[in-house]
């Protein structure tokens, strides 16, 4: 096959930190014509006041970009769609290759909205968490609220532990150290709780595969419900609950939720045991949408709806 090579040439005239004057050169190569075409972008720094002028590459990327036609199924329903909601079938074309085939996938595509939320009992253990949680607060037990270090983390912990403590007070948080305690659930902070007499840690958006980690808390008398979004392992942590719409016997509807996610559903199925209004969790979207955008989930389906009204 025949190739053929494009290039454009771009200068800026910059200011470095220093006030130095600089060359700012980009190169985009093209190569090819067709579905596959893989683009290179180089960007070359020239800096002006070093003799010889020195370059340094600093930044390179190959992408390769896959289009896939439609199928005569999609095509029908691209034409039917297109009909039904009175747009283009380019658009339409576009709604069918995001797997949005019917009237109601496009509404719901385009009007997201929170009556449209999936039963948060649907995710396995959450009967198990909610009772676990409720006795805890009956009993005046100490709770701790703990989280990964990122933004999907701390937004988790940010949510659960603001909707908690308007109707309970024995209650804190933890966030690990990023250098001295790593990822996950630590020995530090299990041995935190335990010498503090916390007996039950929510754990969000880590714990997944903190199997021997949980085991270790058990043994000091301190309860897990796990809350997270990562692939699990086979073997699951022996945490009185652990949701996970991604676990092989969860038949969640939804799998895509972020950490902050499975935690505010954890807080919409607590509200909906104890009586508690859901206006007093849309305060508390913002957060959601924040995990949602830093975390890069999916914006589709639950993830939608949050971030819609967050």
């Amino acid at each position: 096959m025949k190739m053929y090579y494009f290039y454009r040439l771009y200068r800026k005239h910059l200011n470095d930190s220093q006030g130095k004057l600089f060359f700012c050169e980009s190169k985009l190569s093209n190569r090819g014509l067709n579905a596959g075409m893989i683009t290179e972008l180089i960007f070359t720094v020239k800096y002006s006041g070093i003799s010889p002028l020195s370059e340094k590459i600093v930044h390179k990327m190959i992408n390769k970009w896959i289009y896939s036609d439609l199928s005569d199924e999609q095509k029908v329903i691209k034409n039917n769609l297109a009909n039904e909601l009175s747009i283009s079938p380019i658009l339409a074309q576009l709604l069918v290759q995001r797997d949005i085939n019917t009237y109601d996938d496009a509404r719901s595509f385009f009007r997201p909205d929170l009556s449209d939320l999936h039963d948060p009992f649907l995710m396995k253990d959450m009967d198990k968490a909610v009772e676990r949680l409720t006795k805890a607060m009956q009993k005046n037990e100490k709770i701790l609220v703990y989280g990964d270090y990122d933004v999907d983390g701390t937004t988790s912990v940010s949510l659960v532990y603001k909707f908690l403590i308007q109707f309970y007070s024995n209650l804190e948080f933890y966030i690990p150290d990023r250098y001295n305690e790593g990822y996950g659930i630590s020995v530090k902070g299990i041995n935190y709780a335990a010498e503090n007499d916390f007996k039950l840690v929510i754990a969000l958006d880590c714990g997944i595969k903190a199997v021997e980690k949980v085991k270790y808390a058990n043994s000091l008398g301190v309860d897990f419900i796990i809350c997270d979004h990562h692939n699990p392992d086979e073997v699951l942590p022996p945490a009185i609950a652990v949701l996970d719409a991604k676990r092989e016997d969860c038949n969640y509807p939804y799998k895509h939720l972020s950490g902050c996610g499975v935690g505010f559903k954890l807080m919409q199925a607590f509200a909906t045991t104890n009586g508690i209004d859901f206006q007093n969790l849309i305060p508390l979207l913002d957060l959601v949408a924040l995990s949602i955008a830093s975390d890069i989930v999916p914006i589709t389906g639950e993830n939608r709806i949050l971030a819609r009204d967050g």
